[in-house]
């Protein structure tokens, strides 16, 4: 077997945070009270945290200087105007409109363009997008291109759209009962895979035939154009800046989470060219988040999300980035775990149900793999499945379950090192081998939008 090759930290490290260590036992016992989800599980008990990628990063000496920075002025502060410019220039919309994190910025967006009984197609839709769109009786259509759902696929671009069907269902719905249409870059529910600009140039001249607009969810913007730069044809000697505006140029706006590609641990914003759109926007914000200067953060917050996305760009950064990835990914695949190929910029997605093949999917074997992984290693990771994404038939009430069934190993940026990954594998590979013991869940109780997080469970 080859040697795996260990991806270099392109920084050092100056401050630690002692990581956490518990007993199986203490394990066992804090995932019964958490009614088997480890959402419910406090974070000083985790020892690697790969819940999420979002708000999780570790922060610059850069970012934190400019927090010593922060004006706190309610309206108009000095850093909102540096956020402003930044956006800017890297987007290329004329408004900007910061808000609290990336969900209060999909809700207003959505809030202002979208009414009962219309349909918003994406890629495929996050949870927190598609619960902003459903809230409001709408329907969160995923049209991703069959690729997305070929785990095996060697595909570079599986997080593109499929423009046939978007097309035609245009076509059949009218465009009036399509308000927008937003492409999910890198595709997350999707295994994290990128979009090429080519299907973004194809998605936005639909769009503009027929007079929709086009919006990206671009929270991984970056890590999406340096896959780009990497895997699509003429860009090579580009620079990641000037393929990820060359991206928004073709677009209508964004709604963007800062708690990713910001490097940030909060924020968000939405930036668009529609000036009355933007002050409808504006106007529901004020209502929850806050001025349309400060969006529900404090002007420290707004200096770290400005510096972070200039940060962001650095290739060399990126490099290391998506080489811890596909790091991991390596590790596993030379301990037979199955997962989700190619490795994408963010996450390992394993495959859950064929890593618990005796888990049924009415017992939700991603979420299974999730609860024995945090009892045998205590590692946190995300089911990304039938307890997040299945769909219950109104009539009958059964459940229709995603095509995916998934569990993210999103790695938090600049945050662990090759060391921490390998145990992250050795965990996998032990707990693979010994995968006939993994039990299934139920349902006990849940909510009604984005049960994932408060759900509590039982294993039978």
């Amino acid at each position: 077997m080859a040697e795996i090759k260990e991806p270099m930290e392109p920084y050092r490290i100056k401050v630690i945070e002692p990581i956490p260590s518990t007993t199986r036992k203490e394990r066992d016992a804090l995932l019964r009270q958490a009614g088997f989800n480890v959402f419910q599980i406090a974070a000083d008990k985790i020892t690697i945290d790969l819940l999420t990628d979002s708000g999780t990063s570790a922060m610059s000496d850069n970012q934190w200087a400019g927090m010593m920075m922060g004006d706190e002025s309610y309206a108009g502060a000095r850093n909102f105007f540096h956020l402003e410019d930044t956006v800017k220039d890297i987007f290329g919309f004329s408004h900007v409109i910061p808000t609290h994190q990336g969900r209060a910025a999909e809700r207003i967006l959505f809030e202002g363009m979208v009414k009962k009984g219309d349909h918003v197609p994406s890629n495929i839709h996050f949870d927190t997008t598609r619960a902003n769109v459903e809230v409001l009786g709408a329907n969160a259509v995923d049209l991703a291109a069959p690729a997305a759902y070929d785990p095996d696929s060697p595909h570079p671009f599986k997080g593109d759209m499929d423009v046939d069907r978007l097309k035609k269902f245009i076509e059949s719905k009218g465009a009036k009962k399509v308000p927008l249409v937003m492409l999910t870059i890198t595709n997350n529910s999707g295994g994290g895979q990128p979009v090429s600009l080519k299907n973004i140039k194809e998605v936005s001249r639909i769009c503009r035939q027929y007079e929709v607009p086009f919006f990206f969810d671009a929270c991984r913007f970056a890590e999406n154009a340096f896959f780009i730069k990497k895997r699509e044809k003429g860009y090579a000697e580009k620079s990641v800046l000037e393929i990820a505006q060359e991206m928004f140029s073709y677009a209508d706006g964004a709604t963007m989470s800062a708690k990713k590609d910001a490097l940030a641990n909060i924020g968000g914003f939405v930036t668009l060219d529609d000036d009355a759109l933007s002050d409808k926007l504006k106007n529901l914000l004020i209502i929850s988040e806050g001025f349309p200067t400060y969006g529900g953060l404090a002007g420290r917050d707004l200096e770290a999300v400005a510096r972070g996305l200039r940060e962001v760009l650095d290739e060399d950064y990126l490099e290391h980035r998506t080489g811890q990835v596909a790091f991991l990914g390596d590790l596993l695949a030379a301990g037979g775990v199955p997962f989700f190929k190619p490795t994408g910029g963010h996450a390992v997605y394993v495959l859950a149900d064929r890593f618990l093949p005796h888990i049924l999917r009415h017992k939700y074997p991603g979420w299974a793999l999730t609860v024995a992984l945090y009892r045998e290693a205590g590692i946190r990771a995300v089911e990304i499945g039938g307890v997040m994404f299945a769909k219950k038939e109104r009539k009958s009430g059964k459940e229709i379950y995603p095509e995916l069934e998934l569990v993210r190993l999103a790695i938090p940026r600049r945050v662990y090192t090759a060391s921490h990954l390998r145990y992250v594998a050795d965990a996998l590979i032990e707990l693979h081998a010994n995968r006939d013991k993994v039990r299934g869940l139920r349902i006990v109780r849940e909510p009604l939008f984005l049960r994932h997080f408060t759900a509590r469970l039982e294993e039978i």
